[in-house]
């Protein structure tokens, strides 16, 4: 499957109708960018039930800044809605091979009701920080 193309109108709807995308934060000027974009584009192919996306920063500055991204590349997971990964800079095919197999796997019940009993404060690690117990750990 060929990657789409993300903006401010189309990224929640996206994110939120698809059980598992990956995301690609970058910008045509940025020599790192050109160089995932390959890898990028072959895990596209290699794994056609997962919604692979592209933001160009530049021309969507308004969500870049949503998303809080600081440097680009920035490729950040979503499943089932919810981030559960982000990294900076180029990761290389069996990295990102590896990501969506670890996607796959993870508890998404268990991870829900920790991001359930944080929100009611009682506690829980959250997801997709690194700072949890939930498999969803960056990097």
């Amino acid at each position: 499957m060929a990657t789409i193309e993300l903006t401010g109108d189309t990224f929640t709807e996206t994110i939120e109708n698809n059980d598992i995308v990956l995301v690609d934060f970058w910008a045509a000027w940025c020599g790192p960018c050109r160089q995932f974009a390959p890898v990028f584009e072959e895990a596209s192919n290699k794994h056609e039930d997962i919604v692979f996306a592209k933001v160009d920063t530049d021309a969507e500055q308004e969500l870049a800044a949503a998303a809080n991204i600081q440097s680009i590349p920035t490729l950040m997971a979503f499943r089932d809605g919810l981030m559960v990964f982000s990294n900076s800079g180029v990761l290389p095919a069996n990295a990102v091979d590896d990501l969506i197999r670890q996607i796959r796997e993870l508890p998404m019940d268990d991870i829900r009701a920790q991001m359930q009993a944080q929100a009611a404060g009682q506690g829980g690690g959250g997801c997709g920080c690194g700072g949890c117990n939930c498999g969803a750990n960056n990097g």
